[in-house]
C-alpha cells in the first residue's frame, strides 16, 4: 500500500506488510503521546472532523492525535447542523471542505457513504466509521492493542485466539477486526452472540477462506474458555428498527469478576471498543472488573490517539520530518505513568 496522499477506507486496502509498517510507525509516536517530547511536524496544517453521527472518543482521538503533531483541527458535528441537511450532495460537499483542510475524517451513519464523500475530495479522506459497515482504525488500533498486550506474555498475534462476543450483526468494530485477521497465521475466532445477531455469513467465509478458525456459538461460558482476548461489544441499539427489538437482547452476555475468575485463563485480556453501557439492564463488562489488571480497555482508547497519528504521519508523509521539529515539554504532566 501506497500510505502518501491515501484515503484510508477500508481494512480490505491493507496487506500483513502494510500493518507492520504502521505499527512501527505508531511505536515511535508513542513518546508524543505519553508527553515524553513534542513534536510541530503538522504546523499549519488542517484537519477537517467530520461526524456526522454520535461519537466521542472516535472525533476527539482523531483531533488530539492532530493536535499533539501540531496541526489544527475544524470540526463538523450532526447532520442537523451541516448543508447536507439543506440536500447538498457528499459530493458536493466534499468539493468545498476539502478546500478548507489538509486532511479529512468522516462518520457518517449510511454504509458507503464515505467512499461515496472521497470521490469528491481534493485531500485524503479517513473513515471514522459508515454507518455498521466498517471502521478501519478502531480495527487497526485493536489489533495494535492486541499485539502490545500479548508482547506482555511472549505471545503474538499468529496463534491468537480470540472471542468477539455481543451484536455482531451490526458492530462495525468486529466487522472490520475480522478482516483484518485473516492476514495472519493460525488464529482462531469464537463468535459468541444471539443467532438473529451472528456476524454476517459473507465475513465467517472470508476468515475461513483465510484459514481462520472460527467457532459459531451463543453460550458465553464455552466461548471465553481457553482464549488470550475477550472482545465485548455492546448492543448497537442505534441500529435496530426500534428500541424494543434492541431489549430483547441488552444484557444476554454479561462478563463480571467471577464469570471470568471462573471460565477464563488467569492472562485472559479484556477488550471492549467503548462506550460499553453500564446501565443496569446491560452492563456487559461490570465495574468490579476495573480492578483487573488484564482489562485493557483503557490502554485501547489511548493507543487510539497512537495509531491515528501514525495513520496521519504515514498519509501526509512526514515521518523522516519528525525529530526536525522536536522540542522538551515544558508543562507539568503525569501522563507518562498513566499510559
Amino acid at each position: 500500500m501506497q500510505f502518501r496522499g491515501a484515503n484510508i477506507l477500508s481494512i480490505g486496502q491493507f496487506e500483513r506488510a502494510d500493518i507492520e509498517s504502521l505499527f512501527t510507525t505508531a511505536d515511535i509516536l508513542a513518546p508524543y503521546a505519553r508527553r515524553e517530547k513534542r513534536t510541530r511536524v503538522l504546523d499549519g496544517a488542517i484537519l477537517g472532523n467530520m461526524f456526522f453521527e454520535p461519537s466521542t472518543r472516535t472525533r476527539v482521538s482523531f483531533g488530539s492525535a492532530f493536535n499533539i503533531l501540531g496541526g489544527y483541527v475544524r470540526e463538523t458535528t450532526g447532520l442537523e447542523s451541516s448543508s447536507l441537511s439543506k440536500g447538498e450532495s457528499l459530493y458536493d460537499t466534499a468539493r468545498v471542505l476539502s478546500g478548507y483542510s489538509d486532511v479529512i475524517c468522516m462518520r457518517h451513519p449510511e454504509i458507503g457513504s464515505v467512499a461515496e464523500f472521497a470521490q469528491g475530495s481534493r485531500v485524503p479522506v479517513i473513515n471514522g466509521g459508515d454507518g455498521p459497515n466498517e471502521h478501519p482504525t478502531q480495527a487497526l488500533l485493536d489489533l495494535y492493542t492486541i499485539r502490545n498486550e500479548l508482547r506482555s506474555f511472549n505471545r503474538s498475534i499468529d496463534g491468537l485466539r480470540i472471542a468477539m462476543i455481543g451484536d455482531l450483526k451490526h458492530g462495525r468494530t468486529v466487522h472490520s477486526l475480522s478482516k483484518l485477521l485473516c492476514l495472519f497465521k493460525n488464529v482462531e475466532v469464537r463468535l459468541v452472540s444471539p443467532q438473529p445477531l451472528q456476524l454476517p455469513d459473507a465475513l465467517v467465509e472470508q476468515m475461513r477462506t483465510a484459514d481462520v478458525k472460527v467457532t459459531v456459538t451463543d453460550k458465553l461460558e464455552e466461548g471465553i474458555h481457553a482464549v488470550d482476548i475477550v472482545y465485548s461489544t455492546r448492543i448497537q441499539e442505534e441500529r435496530f428498527a426500534d428500541q424494543a427489538e434492541a431489549n430483547l437482547y441488552r444484557g444476554q452476555f454479561r462478563l463480571n469478576q467471577s464469570i471470568y475468575t471462573a471460565h477464563c485463563e488467569p492472562n485472559t485480556v479484556i477488550m471492549h471498543p467503548l462506550p460499553r453501557d453500564s446501565r443496569v439492564e446491560a452492563n456487559e463488562l461490570d465495574n468490579d472488573l476495573d480492578r483487573n489488571p488484564n482489562l485493557a480497555i483503557f490502554r485501547q482508547a489511548d493507543n487510539g490517539v497512537i495509531v491515528r497519528m501514525a495513520l496521519f504521519v504515514k498519509v501526509l508523509d512526514v515521518e523522516a520530518e519528525l525529530k526536525k521539529s522536536e522540542q522538551p515539554v515544558i508543562w507539568y504532566t503525569q501522563r507518562n505513568n498513566t499510559l
